[in-house]
């Protein structure tokens, strides 16, 4: 089963790094393999809440996310976002923004001889705006997934006073839109303050709205099941299934935004970018998903969303602070990984104390009346 759930990823690896090599030697093959493993690390928790849904999902809908939805997460985010970017900042068009990228300053420096600023240059000066949306979309799904009342915490002697403190209504949003002002006074520069409040907004109402038309044609699906007949079931079903494919595919981009600005860190070559990040990285984030529905991970481990939900917190606020102060990517993906990490080992403990409890329980002898 593992083989044929990574079979997919591991021909794509091969094959990419055939490509990386051809095109740029061995130097672009060693860079590609560090972007692989910086996406896989920083979208571990990605691929974490993406099963969570893709649980709720039909089989239907659950085909067109890992397939559509990959495409899109593969040539839209990694290859066409940033030079989307270029495009809207510098004014330029698809083809010159390419061009730009392709053909960086020999001496690696910000700006042309001629004076106009690079690819990389353009794209890192739109990081505050990048940032905010991606980083109040993530604070969002955290906030509203902590301050929720459920009967199973992992970290209870935080998450059960963040579940009172939820009963406030519209809670996630008064300590979003704290935080968002927070940032823009005090880690934004003059000039972007407006434009990170903006974007900021822009992200909490995406979530607002994906969020809660998924919601509600979640619930239609289970009123008009009772009432309605298999027709109006499936219906509904593809409505819901239809918001949750948005819902994932506005989560996988939010999750992309640090991965795309940390590559270049490494390169700010956009073909190695789309093979590293998306072709190796993106499958591979794409059969983890697969591995947890399949596995039925979720339910044996049942911290690891917990997990995923406070790594994704922690997500948030690195992209919140980085408006203002340089953070490097491998403590983002370190920060992740813990989080899962400790997620996974809580679970393994729950589930053997309620095997020896289970034990015990079996072992005592029969009263005799």
């Amino acid at each position: 089963m593992v083989l044929r759930i990574f079979g997919l990823s591991l021909v794509v690896t091969v094959l990419s790094l055939g490509v990386a090599f051809l095109y740029g030697g061995p130097t672009a093959l060693v860079l590609c393999i560090l972007l692989a493993i910086l996406e896989i690390s920083l979208s571990f928790d990605n691929a974490v809440i993406n099963a969570t849904i893709l649980e709720k999902m039909s089989e239907f809908w659950q085909k067109i996310f890992l397939t559509i939805g990959i495409l899109i997460a593969v040539f839209g985010m990694r290859l066409i976002f940033p030079l989307a970017i270029v495009w809207v900042t510098a004014g330029l068009n698809p083809v010159q923004a390419f061009d730009l990228a392709l053909n960086p300053p020999a001496n690696d420096a910000e700006f042309f001889p001629d004076g106009s600023p690079s690819y990389e240059t353009l794209l890192t000066d739109a990081h505050p705006q990048i940032a905010a949306f991606g980083g109040m979309f993530l604070a969002m799904l955290f906030l509203n997934f902590i301050l929720a009342e459920r009967e199973l915490t992992w970290l209870s002697w935080l998450e059960r006073p963040l579940a009172k403190v939820g009963k406030l209504e519209m809670a996630a949003v008064v300590i979003a839109g704290i935080g968002l002002i927070l940032v823009a006074e005090f880690l934004a520069d003059s000039d972007d303050r407006s434009t990170v409040l903006l974007a900021g907004l822009i992200g909490m109402v995406v979530y607002i709205a994906v969020n809660g038309l998924g919601n509600m044609f979640h619930v239609e699906e289970h009123a008009e099941g009772a009432a309605g007949g298999p027709s109006t079931l499936a219906k509904a079903t593809g409505k819901a299934g239809f918001f949750l494919f948005l819902y994932l595919e506005v989560l996988d981009a939010s999750f992309s935004f640090d991965g795309v600005i940390g590559a270049f860190a490494i390169t700010s070559d956009p073909i190695i970018i789309a093979l590293g990040l998306g072709l190796i990285g993106a499958m591979f984030v794409r059969s983890i998903t697969i591995y947890l529905v399949r596995k039925g991970t979720l339910s044996e481990y049942v911290f690891l969303e917990h997990g995923a939900h406070w790594a994704i917190g922690a997500l948030a606020l690195i992209l919140m602070v980085s408006i203002g102060v340089h953070v490097n990517e491998i403590v983002t993906g370190l920060i992740g990984v813990a989080f899962i990490g400790a997620a996974v080992v809580s679970s393994i403990r729950r589930n053997r104390k309620e095997g020896e409890s289970e034990k015990t329980l079996t072992s005592e002898p029969t009263p005799v009346a």
